[in-house]
């Protein structure tokens, strides 16, 4: 400041003057100081003499004096350091620089010595402005007593800093304006006064009284032929449109828009012919065009502020723009004299009607717009319309030459100035196109058909629109001319029909009330139907075509109502030999393209795409439960893993290109197309995995490791599977890790590696991405949420049937070190570092030196950690349902007493986790009871007896459920099985003779699972009070009876799977239900076991019952993979969809199967899950009405489950919850009558397929 001289500040303010004077126009259209201060903030990306300011040179010497060698000195620096390590790029350096001068103690002393010399250099300004301002309104009074046309003085030199007090435009000079303005003036006189009024800021000239009338004189004035007077007159509305508020641009706009009305409806214009065509290189033309587009440009700005202005505004806006579009010459005799209407040239500037897409997306304007379309100007959908017809017309009529032949002057890369009669017909077609299909996406925009035309006797329904718009795809030509040359490919009637049907397809509500009808998609499929007959599709139906039909068909699938209609047509009981439904065509024709057996196709270089396309809609079906159901019998698996093979050998034969060849280019792209087609059909093979039975055939092709592994590549470049796949690829990869194949394929692949890598990653190391906020005083979670998703993805992985392939007979590594840089990578590595911590090693690897140092130390330290732990221990040492288990809460409770459950550390578990259960006492005769026991000794017909049992059954199930249980449920059970073995039509598989005794079965041992299941089944046994002395023993030997009797019925099977070497991988959860059931009565329950073992419902309820079983097919049983997940789980999955379906979407979003929890819940016969009457009321449920029961008991699972499933949804952890919490509150007589309903539903179905297990695979 000492240095600042009073020369120095007049300079500064000579400096400053400069810089005001230039931003002047943009400063003072300013509608705020803040858009003023937005508009100097931003200067130098919008003004490009920005450097050149005098102001702007001596802030840069100012700083380059202060600071720049300070930043050369740290640039230096990080150069330096950059050599030293990896190069980090210019940005990072730019970054870094300019942190460490802004943090500097020089850069702080210059903005202070800068600011000050600043509020000198404004405060005198300031100073001089206020006595301007005197002086001025001094001489604007003498002027007004003297009356005479003067004009302010421009203050804009001494402007203050909101920079909104310019100069003011006085009447007497717009009154100049208007004189000058007039036709009768001289050329210079009028330009002279264009200039003035363009330099003016526009509120000014807006706000004067004489407005309106100067609004009127430019808009005569538009029609001067002097090219640069219209040009001036256009900036200026250019510059209103830019600068001014809403209300002030209407009036512009209107003007404008009423000028070009009157323009169109004069006799006296030269306006250019249909047959003539448009040379847009016309003076007439070129200034039409400017007019046109910028109506246009402002039409496509205006929603965007318009909704904070009175709806009026808005109104006004789209009505005078409707009027113009509307109007329409009177016809000549000949189309050809035809004089072009205002829609040709706004076609011609916007030709996909952006215009009209923004308007109608915000519902503020779309309201107004539907409304005057459906009471004034409906003609403007009705001639889109008739454009439509008569381009569809014109395609059919023509043959396939002259319809290309009218694109003749499609010129590659080359710009042409001359659009013919046809070519502008079909611009307009296509912004016809787009009004339409932008129309139809709203309620009330479908609401305006159906439409009366002239010359035509129907009406043009919707479905007649949308019909029309699909057969444009395969009659019309492929490369039409465009106003874009470059992109004209965009532009064919294919490829803009298509988008158009595509965003249709996307809008669900729109989707069902558009294109979910049969007449729309028999015209999809006609071409598919002709070619199948042998004959082509239509004259020009290209392979293009097939593409667009193909992706529009895989979009209407992916609609529920739109996947029934092609599963089942409109009418569900047509058989398809009478009418083929949509889905039968589609495969076919897949199949048939496929095989090649299609040979109009054969050599094309597009037919891998096209097989790609009607593939993808086959996928979009199969990936669905019903969807399989329905393409079963094409055995489209087989047909796409045989294409892949043959794929696969390709392109391992391509040769490597040499280099300098000429063949290189085109080699390569042969690979490339090679590897994307084999790519395609791995993915289109992996996506059978998203339904348990579609598992099952993936399997059976041999080709799931390599499916899998692609699954892999996908998701380490975090691609999603498709772009119809929404939640990534959490299904495919739990269904994939349900079977002991898939664990194996998932372990091959990497993913598991992959996965553990992860988790270990966020234990040790915590993620970047995740915010602290506010951070509790005391840690309650027992896990971090940086940590949950890489659990969940291990619950999801960790089923039984991957477990025990994966660590099964292995030996934990217990090393005596571990150093910190090992990484686990595998199951066991987790079990063994996380889990079974029972090494001094273990511990210090897993905990910091502080941490580890407490656990010598006595007692408990009570937090979220610990009481998570006492939880699980509880849960792993107790058995029973939610009324038979006491287990400690999760979360520490407020209080002074936090948590008054004692630590359960060693054996016996505290009393308080015992439940008082009731006793099971034999259940006193009842007249209910009496009725169903009397069932068994009457002689009716055997199908009479038998549906009378189950009849009485029922009853007793709906009144009194609690009698069935204890020996009246033994007895039960004994006398109805043994009844149905008398009638052979009930039994499924053959009668086995089996003498073995206890004596031969003795010696024999069981696995380690069966016996620790052994000494739960009894413990959990004697806690019900259903066991007596001995029954360990009992157990035993029922089992090892067990594992003999099934031997009889086993082939001997060469497999590298670990659960297919010996005898069933688990316990059998059933079995010891049934010794339950029975009391602990050896002898009853192995003479049940060998009787029911005959029944369909043995190999539903009794999972060991078919483990590699003769009974089976070869391929059902070297897949590894049991009827209850191939069948019973498909159907609930299917019946899940349709029955609850906010459930059913709640596990895609969660990225978890409903058929492995289910799978889980049958495999344990719901031990924990359920009380015990109610594991007894499942099992005779079963028994007693039908092995379809199973699945109908599960989806009332879910039903009763409902509320619990979304909110676990919500808060991201359902597969815990679902696998972890019993089912409280569930009882299965309680939804007995629903599932009556779902047996009359779904029984044919159900029970054929499950009778078919045994049919060997075609």
């Amino acid at each position: 400041m000492a240095h600042f001289s009073r020369e120095d500040e007049t300079k500064l303010q000579a400096m400053l003057r400069q810089l005001f004077q230039s931003v002047k126009e943009k400063i003072t259209g300013a509608p705020s100081l803040e858009c003023a201060e937005e508009i100097l903030l931003h200067l130098e990306e919008t003004d490009e003499n920005f450097h050149n300011y005098e102001f702007v040179k001596y802030l840069r010497q100012r700083i380059c004096n202060t600071l720049g060698a300070m930043i050369e000195e740290e640039m230096e620096k990080c150069i330096s350091d950059q050599n030293q390590v990896e190069e980090t790029g210019y940005d990072t350096v730019v970054q870094h620089v300019t942190k460490r001068t802004q943090e500097s103690k020089e850069y702080k002393e210059m903005m202070h010595s800068l600011k000050s010399t600043m509020i000198v250099v404004v405060d005198s300004m300031i100073n001089r402005f206020e006595e301007d301002e005197i002086r001025s309104q001094e001489r604007q009074k003498k002027i007004q007593k003297e009356k005479s046309s003067s004009y302010c003085t421009d203050n804009c030199s001494d402007s203050d800093s909101s920079f909104n007090q310019s100069y003011k435009f006085c009447q007497g000079k717009l009154q100049l304006i208007l004189e000058q303005l007039d036709p009768g003036q001289p050329k210079e006189v009028r330009y002279e006064a264009l200039q003035t009024l363009c330099s003016a800021p526009p509120s000014d000239v807006l706000n004067c009284e004489n407005w309106t009338t100067l609004c009127e004189k430019l808009t005569v004035s538009l029609s001067d032929p002097d090219p640069v007077f219209s040009d001036r007159i256009l900036k200026f509305y250019a510059q209103t449109f830019t600068l001014s508020p809403l209300h002030m641009t209407k009036e512009i706009y209107t003007s404008l828009a009423k000028y070009l009305e009157l323009y169109f409806l004069s006799r006296e214009n030269h306006i250019p012919t249909l047959s003539a065509g448009v040379d847009i290189t016309n003076p007439n033309v070129i200034r039409l065009l400017k007019k046109v587009r910028l109506l246009n440009e402002y039409q496509k700005e205006a929603p965007s502020f318009w909704i904070r202005h009175p709806e009026k505004y808005m109104e006004e806006i789209v009505e005078s723009t409707l009027s113009l579009l509307s109007v329409k010459h009177n016809q000549s005799h000949h189309a050809s004299q035809k004089i072009l209407d205002p829609i040709y040239f706004f076609a011609l500037v916007d030709t996909r009607a952006v215009w009209f897409k923004k308007w109608m997306h915000a519902y503020y304007s779309r309201t107004a717009v539907l409304r005057l379309l459906e009471t004034k100007y409906k003609s403007l959908i009705t001639t889109a319309v008739q454009q439509c017809i008569q381009y569809f017309e014109l395609c059919e009529t023509m043959k396939a030459e002259e319809a290309l032949g009218h694109s003749k002057h499609c010129r590659n890369n080359q710009r042409t100035f001359y659009y013919l009669g046809q070519e502008l017909q079909y611009i307009y077609f296509i912004h016809s196109v787009c009004l339409l299909g932008r129309l139809l996406i709203y309620t009330q925009g479908r609401k305006l058909f159906p439409i009366k035309l002239k010359n035509r006797k129907d009406s043009v329904s919707l479905t007649d629109l949308l019909v029309l718009f699909i057969q444009l795809i395969y009659y019309s030509p492929s490369c039409p001319k465009m106003t874009s040359v470059v992109h004209s490919e965009n532009y064919s009637p294919g490829s803009m029909v298509t988008e158009v049907l595509q965003i249709l397809c996307d809008q669900k509500e729109c989707a069902i009330e558009c294109l979910c009808n049969n007449t729309v998609i028999e015209t999809l499929l006609q071409p598919i139907h002709n070619l199948m007959k042998g004959s082509e599709a239509a004259p020009n139906c290209s392979e293009t075509a097939l593409i667009h039909i193909a992706d529009i068909l895989a979009r209407i699938a992916l609609v529920e109502e739109g996947l029934i209609l092609l599963l089942y047509g409109e009418n569900v009981n047509s058989s398809e030999e009478e009418s083929p439904t949509g889905v039968h065509i589609i495969a076919r024709f897949s199949k048939k393209l496929l095989d090649e057996d299609i040979s109009i196709f054969s050599g094309s270089e597009m037919l891998p795409v096209v097989k790609g396309a009607f593939i993808s809609v086959c996928r979009q079906i199969y990936s669905t439960c019903e969807g399989l159901q329905v393409l079963m019998p094409y055995n489209l698996h087989e047909s796409i893993a045989k294409a892949w093979k043959k794929t696969s050998l390709l392109s391992e034969r391509i040769p490597t290109p040499v280099e300098g060849s000429d063949s290189v280019s085109s080699a390569s792209q042969e690979s490339q197309n090679i590897v994307a087609w084999e790519e395609n059909l791995l993915d289109d093979l992996l996506n059978f995995a998203a339904t348990p039975k579609g598992l099952l055939l993936l399997q059976r092709t041999g080709c799931i490791n390599e499916c899998v592994t692609f699954m892999f590549s996908q998701y380490a470049k975090k691609l999603q599977i498709s772009r119809h796949k929404k939640f990534g690829y959490g299904v495919l990869f739990t269904q994939v890790a349900s079977t002991a194949a898939g664990a194996i394929a998932l372990q091959n692949s990497g993913f598991i590696n992959a996965l553990i890598t992860e988790l270990w990653s966020n234990l040790e190391y915590g993620r970047d991405d995740v915010r602290v906020t506010h951070p509790r005083s005391t840690p309650v979670d027992p896990i971090d949420r940086s940590c949950q998703k890489s659990f969940l993805a291990l619950v999801n992985l960790l089923s039984y049937p991957v477990v025990y392939e994966l660590v099964g007979n292995q030996d934990l590594p217990n090393k005596a070190e571990y150093s910190l840089r090992e990484v686990p990578t595998c199951v066991i590595d987790i079990i063994d570092r996380l889990m079974v911590l029972n090494s001094e090693a273990k511990i210090r690897s897993l905990f910091n030196y502080e941490q580890s140092h407490i656990f010598g130390l006595r007692g408990f330290i009570i937090d979220g950690l610990s009481v998570e732990r006492n939880h699980v221990l509880v849960r792993m040492n107790l058995i029973g349902g939610p009324l038979e288990r006491i287990l400690p809460p999760r979360i520490l409770e407020k209080g002074e007493n936090p948590y008054p459950w004692p630590m359960f550390s060693s054996y016996p578990l505290p009393n308080c986790y015992l439940s008082e259960v009731t006793r099971n006492d034999d259940t006193k005769e009842d007249n209910d009871l009496g009725k169903l026991l009397l069932c068994f000794k009457m002689s009716d017909k055997q199908t009479e007896w038998i549906e009378n049992c189950r009849r009485q059954f029922c009853k007793t199930m709906k009144v009194k459920p609690d009698i069935i249980s204890g020996g009246a449920l033994v007895e039960l059970l004994e006398k109805f099985v043994l009844h149905l073995t008398e009638s052979p039509s009930e039994c499924y598989f053959p009668s086995v003779e089996y003498t073995a005794t206890d004596a031969n079965v003795r010696n024999e041992s069981l696995s380690s699972v069966q016996q620790l299941g052994i000494k739960m089944t009894v413990r959990y046994g004697k806690f019900l009070n259903l066991f007596k002395d001995g029954a360990e023993n009992d157990l035993t030997l029922v089992l090892k009876h067990c594992e003999r009797f099934l031997k009889q019925q086993q082939d001997s099977i060469k497999s590298s799977l670990l659960c297919l070497q010996g005898s069933y991988a688990g316990h059998d959860w059933f079995v010891s239900s049934l010794f339950m059931i029975m009391l602990g009565d050896k002898e009853k329950t192995i003479q049940f076991l060998q009787q029911f073992s005959r029944l369909l419902t043995s190999a539903f309820l009794w999972l060991p019952r078919l483990h590699i079983s003769r009974y089976l097919p070869v391929d059902t049983v070297a897949s590894g993979i049991h009827p209850v997940y191939f069948c019973s789980s498909h159907y609930i999955e299917m019946l899940l969809k349709a029955e609850v379906p906010l459930v059913f979407s709640a596990f895609h979003m969660s990225g978890f199967a409903p058929s492995q929890i289910c799978l889980q819940w049958i495999t344990q016969c719901f031990w924990n899950y359920l009380d015990w009457i109610e594991i007894c009321h499942y099992i005779a449920t079963c028994v007693f009405l039908g092995p379809d029961y199973q699945v109908y008991i599960c989806i009332a699972i879910f039903k009763h489950l409902q509320q619990d499933i979304l909110q676990h949804t919500q808060t991201q952890d359902l597969q815990v919850f679902l696998k972890e919490e019993a089912l409280h509150g569930f009882r299965v007589s309680n939804y007995f009558e629903y599932m009556e309903i779902l047996e009359q539903n779904y029984r044919p179905m159900l029970l054929r397929d499950m009778r078919n297990i045994r049919v060997q695979s075609t």
